[in-house]
């Protein structure tokens, strides 16, 4: 069987990130943490896909002035996002003069570009990579379901497209948490049709890689202090933790999905939690990041799930296939 776990002779860094935010998420438990934010949620724009746009930009620009970086000290922008085209990251990142890689893999972008941008600096293809994604609640809404002036209603299963924008800076040299090793995630499709239950459907995928990764290093759950999908929900999560129990591994009290992270669900009214490109994003880039780096977490796995659809695919009737990432990820040396 070939071993599918990329490792580094040169483990690549995460020397900084920057998060922003909209109304919602600054409502919830991680508010402080966001660099920053917008409560009307246009980000001065006048429409809600522009304002996507606007927030990948800043999320840029701070993450670059957090490492001191220029456009040219940066070898490639690895960005994407839910908009159909991309359109968000296109016209987002316009204004820098960095060579642009467009990513598509649903709620997984922030876990797909963090691995890309680990593969071409661990191989000495560029010495800096910035990875970047983003999700908006208007303009997902709008694409997938109903305009918000529909007033359409959500069902128990169904999770709140975060408004976020989370950017990572992957480098060989700096101080920062390290990237070990990846797993890159294969497409499982168990059949899930409902728009409505995007935890059902990724699930089946969180679970085949953390199978693989657990089979291949010969680990346990419990080796590690943290294992945060996104995102799952709370029907994902709760998936997750039953079959992978079947499985032999019993994922712990360390084990969190980013969609259930990022808001109050008692106080807030979104059903089963988190969603979005943006929604483990920003968890990462501010949260997880922050505890990485103040070494309350030395040694997690990060694992961006999502879901491979398309509005027209979902009109006619095609199940939702799934996919998830995995990265490896130590404090190191901070």
């Amino acid at each position: 069987m070939t071993k599918r776990i990329i490792e580094f002779k040169t483990p690549p860094k995460i020397i900084a990130t920057a998060s922003v935010a909209g109304k919602r998420e600054n409502e919830g438990p991680l508010s402080k943490k966001f660099d920053i934010i917008d409560e009307t949620d246009s980000f001065s724009q006048d429409t809600w896909e522009k304002s996507e746009s606007e927030m990948q930009r800043l999320a840029v620009k701070k993450v670059m002035e957090k490492a001191d970086m220029k456009d040219e000290n940066i070898g490639a922008l690895f960005a994407g996002d839910l908009t159909n085209q991309c359109v968000s990251s296109n016209y987002g990142l316009l204004d820098f003069d960095i060579p642009f890689f467009g990513l598509y893999g649903a709620c997984s972008t922030a876990a797909e570009s963090l691995t890309l941008s680990a593969l071409t600096v661990g191989n000495d293809i560029f010495e800096t990579a910035i990875a970047v994604t983003s999700s908006h609640n208007c303009s997902a809404e709008r694409q997938f379901r109903y305009p918000l002036e529909y007033g359409g209603q959500h069902t128990p299963t169904s999770q709140w497209t975060v408004t976020g924008s989370g950017a990572f800076i992957v480098s060989k040299n700096g101080k920062g948490p390290i990237i070990c090793d990846v797993l890159p995630g294969k497409t499982v499709d168990r059949g899930i049709t409902d728009i409505n239950n995007m935890g059902a459907a990724m699930a089946p995928a969180a679970i085949s890689t953390l199978l693989r990764y657990f089979k291949e290093t010969d680990s346990h759950p419990s080796d590690y202090d943290l294992i945060a999908t996104g995102d799952l929900g709370y029907e994902g999560h709760r998936i997750v933790k039953e079959l992978m129990l079947e499985n032999g591994y019993d994922m712990g009290k360390q084990y969190l999905d980013c969609g259930l992270i990022i808001y109050d669900i008692k106080k807030q009214d979104m059903h089963a939690g988190g969603s979005g490109c943006g929604c483990s994003a920003i968890v990462f880039a501010s949260h997880i990041y922050n505890e990485l780096c103040s070494g309350k977490l030395n040694n997690i796995l990060f694992i961006g799930t999502g879901a491979l659809m398309s509005p027209s695919s979902v009109q006619q009737g095609q199940s939702i296939p799934g996919i998830a990432h995995l990265l490896h990820i130590k404090g190191g040396d901070i």
